[in-house]
């Protein structure tokens, strides 16, 4: 480059230089041509000419060789004052755009001819890389949250065709390479929205759209993005994981009608009998068994509100847990000896067997012992007549632990997994025939959480079930 340059500067100084020197000469030769033809009889002039002719050629001749040799220096001076070192400043520049460290002490020096240009420029350049640096800081920024946010990001041009989309998004709505534009994702999804709508009649149409995706259920918000003159140029969806929120609005809607109904027999059973006794007179042994009725009712109905209290508290975190140190196994046996007279009613065998040397545990001593009756009770309720209980107390890693082991009717399998559901029953008759408000186990789980400790249940429809708690020994 730094050659052409040089070569073209030559050729034109070359040639003007030329141009000038043979217009003179040949005017030259012009005006002594004229003078020859004026004066052809005077040989002596005639003479003079030749030698005038001979030496304006001589000068010709000389100021072509003299000026080329000019010329040349002044294309070599011009090409190092100035086109080298703006050829250095294009490279530099050309490195910079490249990403290339380079060292503005040596351009400086380099380009010390333009020493002005060059250090406008080196500010120039400097100010565009930091820019430059800072636009792609924030683009792998904007990329890195993008392929990490758990809601999904899809980007649509005009004309539906995807400009980004992130992982969560392909997951969500299970999206294949082949579904590649905006009609053929929601299409496949069978949501009725319009490109066009969403971008000219945002205010007038909806933008929201909720669907069932297998057993997930997802929220997509579509909204148009526009560029620095306020012109619309694509649509952004994001697509929101809300499957848990609708399990548990599901199970609000359920827990709502289970209290209506848990309150609503009692409160039928007990309007009826006293509606009974009010309308008619009976002997002593018809009141006193309607009396029994509705007394057991009323009873039924306050341990119900006591347990839904109960519940409300450990949610809020109200219940002040006063944490002690207690020994786990004698806590175990008192419990049992509390329930003596249920388990003698129904003749069962219950045994308990400390296992293992179990160190002090440091939680709450009224809820543990709570956890512990409750799942004594059912292990009761649910073993027939002359039924095996077996409990286990013992220590292993760093948690103790205590195992319940019956031989009664059992759960079924698909249960298992919802028996800490608050009001859940697997036979609703059987347990309200029991006195249970199905609320036990939901009241054991948060009382344990909240010490830090675990239950599991293992169940097999009429073989038994097996109740482990587990809880964290202090060290």
């Amino acid at each position: 480059m730094n050659k052409n340059i040089q070569e073209k500067i030559v050729y034109i100084f070359f040639i003007l230089g030329i141009l000038l020197i043979v217009c003179f000469g040949v005017i030259q030769l012009k005006m002594l041509q004229n003078i020859e033809n004026v004066s052809q009889n005077q040989l002596e002039v005639i003479n003079q000419i030749n030698v005038q002719k001979s030496q304006i050629k001589f000068i010709i001749i000389i100021s072509v060789v003299a000026y080329t040799i000019i010329s040349l220096l002044i294309g070599f001076f011009v090409t190092k004052a100035l086109v080298s070192p703006m050829k250095k400043l294009i490279q530099n520049a050309e490195k910079i755009a490249s990403g290339e460290n380079i060292e503005f002490e040596k351009v400086q020096k380099n380009s010390s001819g333009v020493k002005d240009l060059t250090n406008a420029f080196t500010i120039m350049t400097t100010e565009l890389k930091q820019k430059f640096n800072e636009v792609n800081r924030q683009k792998r920024q904007i990329e890195t949250i993008l392929l990490h946010m758990t809601d999904g990001i899809i980007a649509f041009d005009m004309d539906g065709e995807i400009i980004h989309i992130n992982p969560a998004a392909k997951q969500l709505l299970n999206i294949t390479d082949r579904e590649n534009n905006f009609e053929k994702i929601f299409k496949k999804l069978k949501i009725d929205i319009n490109l066009e709508k969403i971008i000219y009649l945002e205010n007038w149409t909806s933008s929201e759209q909720r669907k069932n995706i297998g057993e997930k259920y997802v929220n997509i918000l579509f909204a148009p993005f526009q560029d620095e003159n306020d012109r619309p140029i694509g649509v952004i969806a994001v697509i929101q994981d809300i499957t848990e929120h609708v399990k548990l609005d599901n199970m609000r809607k359920e827990f709502v009608a289970d209290v209506s109904h848990e309150l609503k027999t009692p409160i039928t059973s007990i309007m009826g009998y006293a509606d009974t006794l009010l309308e008619g007179e009976y002997d002593k042994d018809t009141q006193n068994k309607f009396l029994g009725v509705i007394a057991a009712e009323a009873r039924r109905m306050a341990q119900l509100v006591t347990d839904l209290l109960t519940l409300s508290r450990y949610d809020n975190k109200k219940i002040k847990q006063e944490e002690t140190e207690f020994d786990l196994g004698d806590l175990v046996k008192k419990c049992q000896e509390k329930l003596k007279f249920e388990i003698e009613k129904k003749n069962h065998n219950m045994e308990c067997f400390v296992t293992a040397s179990v160190p002090p545990i440091q939680a709450d001593k009224y809820g543990i012992e709570r956890v512990v009756l409750n799942i004594l009770s059912n292990a009761i309720k649910y073993t027939p007549q002359n039924g095996s209980i077996k409990v286990y107390v013992g220590f292993v890693y760093n948690d103790a632990y205590i195992k319940v082991i019956d031989n009664g009717i059992g759960i079924p399998e698909k249960d298992l997994g919802r028996i800490f559901e608050r009001f859940y029953r697997v036979d609703k008759a059987r347990t309200r025939e029991m006195g249970g408000t199905g609320l036990g186990l939901s009241i054991a789980k948060e009382i344990l959480d909240q010490n830090k400790g675990s239950i599991d249940i293992k169940s097999e429809v009429g073989k038994g079930t097996e109740v482990v708690i587990r809880l964290p020994a202090k060290k």
